[in-house]
């Protein structure tokens, strides 16, 4: 398949180690290493103990963070050819300004390999922290045309008056590295950021849906690239995808029913649970966007956990043996996936597989690449 692997860095102390990890992503083969841009992990507090997880004896908090930017630049000064991006970051605790120049910055520190992924953002890394969550889609959509304008502004002043961002005799004299600035690659999923996806990126990072949906959205894109007058043709349709790797299938059922692993389905919005005919585990209009987890106490996460049961973790991660993970992954690159995030939390959901996961992994990056 002429599909492009990306892995996660790591995110957690030793930082050293984790920039060692980075440097062996690109020897091992993979094509990019992604960050993700958190203040705050998904787990709830109250979940983060030896009754949910083992992992509690190892870590004393599931809201361990590095800054991906930072991690970024460490990898890229000691590689030559792996992409290295954000998954995601967000306009609202980070000005359009800044995050231009840190990106012209990387884009020179990597010759050209740093991508910006970025999204809507969500309001457990805003509104714990001071910052005023409102309005996410419209701050990214006039926060994205900042960037454009600031990454090509050369010698110029820039000027731009928008209802959340207003630059007057704005300059930004650091060039890209190359003959393009650095790529902007879109977390999208509903229409409006799909929209967004086709005017002004370069590259699609949505999680897991059914590969007819994900053609459906990804032919959305290009309409709306070639509406704002685009090339497309360069166009990279990505995927973050989360792995649940076992030996056999009492394993990966298993691992579809862990609850650490159940949680992490509170990513999904509500229209996603109502598809499957399921009632959303948080109710109301904001599903995850409302979820803050320092504030849920023990007894919400079980009753949330009653609400999402293994069929949804089925839905949200890739989740089965090497073999049928490739078939699957072939569907999706028949739907015109071209560069998949193979994101492992086999160890989130059992410990005890985590080193048979790193051996099925390495077997199933083989068999896509000879696919």
């Amino acid at each position: 398949m002429d599909i492009q692997l990306g892995a996660p860095g790591a995110i957690t102390p030793p930082i050293d180690r984790g920039i060692a990890a980075g440097v062996k992503m690109e020897q091992a083969g993979y094509d990019g290493v992604w960050w993700p841009d958190h203040l705050m992990g998904w787990h709830p507090d109250s979940m983060w103990n030896t009754d949910y997880t083992p992992l509690a004896n190892y870590q004393q908090s599931s809201h361990v963070y590095a800054d991906p930017f930072a991690m970024m630049s460490a990898v890229g000064a000691q590689t030559e050819t792996i992409k290295l991006g954000t998954c995601v970051t967000d306009l609202l605790r980070r000005h359009p300004a800044s995050v231009a120049q840190t990106m012209l910055t990387l884009d020179h520190m990597t010759k050209g390999r740093a991508i910006l992924g970025v999204g809507s953002g969500e309001q457990l890394n805003i509104e714990p922290y001071g910052m005023e969550w409102d309005k996410p889609v419209g701050k990214l959509a006039e926060g994205l045309e900042v960037i454009k304008l600031l990454f090509n502004a050369g010698a110029e002043k820039v000027d731009f008056e928008g209802t959340h961002f207003r630059l007057k005799d704005a300059v930004m004299g650091l060039d890209p590295y190359g003959d393009t600035p650095p790529e902007i690659w879109l977390a999208a999923h509903g229409p409006r950021m799909l929209g967004l996806t086709g005017q002004y990126a370069d590259g699609w990072l949505p999680t897991k849906m059914s590969p007819e949906a994900y053609r459906s959205s990804l032919d959305t894109i290009l309409k709306a690239g070639k509406d704002a007058g685009r090339d497309m043709e360069g166009f990279t349709p990505g995927m973050l995808g989360y792995f649940l790797i076992g030996p056999d299938e009492e394993s990966v059922q298993r691992l579809l029913a862990s609850e650490m692993v159940r949680m992490l389905c509170i990513l999904m919005p509500n229209w996603v649970y109502e598809s499957m005919g399921l009632e959303p585990p948080l109710g109301g209009s904001g599903g995850f966007h409302d979820f803050i987890p320092t504030r849920v106490p023990r007894e919400e996460v079980d009753r949330i956990l009653t609400r999402i049961p293994p069929q949804v973790s089925s839905h949200y991660a890739f989740a089965g043996t090497p073999e049928q993970l490739a078939e699957e992954i072939e569907a999706y690159h028949d739907a015109g996936l071209r560069h998949l995030v193979m994101w492992n939390i086999t160890g989130l959901g059992d410990p005890e597989l985590a080193r048979y996961s790193f051996k099925g992994m390495d077997e199933l990056k083989a068999m896509v690449r000879s696919a």
